[in-house]
């Protein structure tokens, strides 16, 4: 069993204003996720879509990621709570951002962006999806910092089981957040690459990102602790999970679309 090592959330600090590495996470996936999109539309060009043009996507994107997260959040996990202390909507320094919500608002942030410049939204999505999985890497990564987001309770004998400061127990757990960095981020990152190395198909980097996501929170989620559960029956189905069925569904489609004669 391991030990959390006590890593201060806090990177540094200018005075009264704390610098966290949350929030470095997030500003280094913008602009590393930026730079790879803009390299994959250089190395697959597709009209109306140029290094220089993705540059004028990032503030939307970011306020898609920001607010459709925040929102995802507010609906999909607590809307009960916030019904009751709507001004707690915009306390984003307490947590809470969804990755569903933050998908939906980078896609319409995307559809935007194809429609004011009028190129081909899928050509678009193709050339953003294989970065995307670098920002979930650095984010997951900084979840482990915070110590939030940790897994179910596991077997101390398990050599990676690991003891958090969890408030609420001393029970060796899962770092279900390591578990998502590597497949959520490099796994899928890996497959993405490999799959857009000489050629790109459309539909199919943005369907290997939707589908291998969906896979790899399904299977996280059964290490991850639930923040709500759905019992039908004999199944029993985190809110998790449930999000990434429509992925899953979705993406399964767009791989198959390209092989259609």
């Amino acid at each position: 069993m391991l030990i959390f090592p006590n890593i201060d959330p806090v990177a540094f600090q200018i005075g009264p204003v704390a610098i966290h590495w949350y929030g470095l996470s997030y500003v280094a996936s913008f602009l590393l996720c930026l730079a790879y999109a803009k390299h994959t539309a250089r190395k697959h060009p597709a009209t109306g879509i140029t290094p220089d043009r993705l540059e004028s996507l990032l503030t939307t994107a970011i306020l898609g990621v920001i607010l459709g997260g925040r929102l995802g959040y507010v609906l999909f996990y607590n809307l009960g709570h916030y019904l009751e202390y709507p001004l707690d909507v915009f306390k984003v320094w307490q947590g809470g951002m969804s990755f569903h919500g933050g998908l939906i608002g980078v896609i319409l942030a995307m559809c935007w962006f194809a429609w004011k410049h009028q190129v081909n939204v899928v050509d678009l999505a193709d050339r953003v999806a294989p970065a995307v999985p670098i920002g979930l890497f650095l984010v997951r990564i900084a979840n482990f910092v915070n110590a939030e987001l940790v897994g179910r309770q596991a077997d101390p004998t398990l050599p990676w089981a690991m003891l958090f400061p969890y408030p609420h127990d001393q029970f060796a757990r899962h770092p279900s957040q390591l578990y998502e960095a590597i497949l959520e981020g490099l796994v899928l990152f890996i497959l993405i690459y490999l799959a857009t190395r000489k050629t790109m198909v459309r539909w199919q980097p943005v369907g290997i990102f939707l589908s291998g996501y969906a896979l790899a929170r399904i299977f996280v989620e059964c290490f991850r602790t639930p923040e709500i559960t759905h019992n039908l029956g004999i199944l029993s189905i985190t809110q998790g999970q449930l999000l990434s069925l429509p992925m899953l569904a979705l993406g399964l489609y767009f791989l198959y679309l390209p092989t259609r004669k």
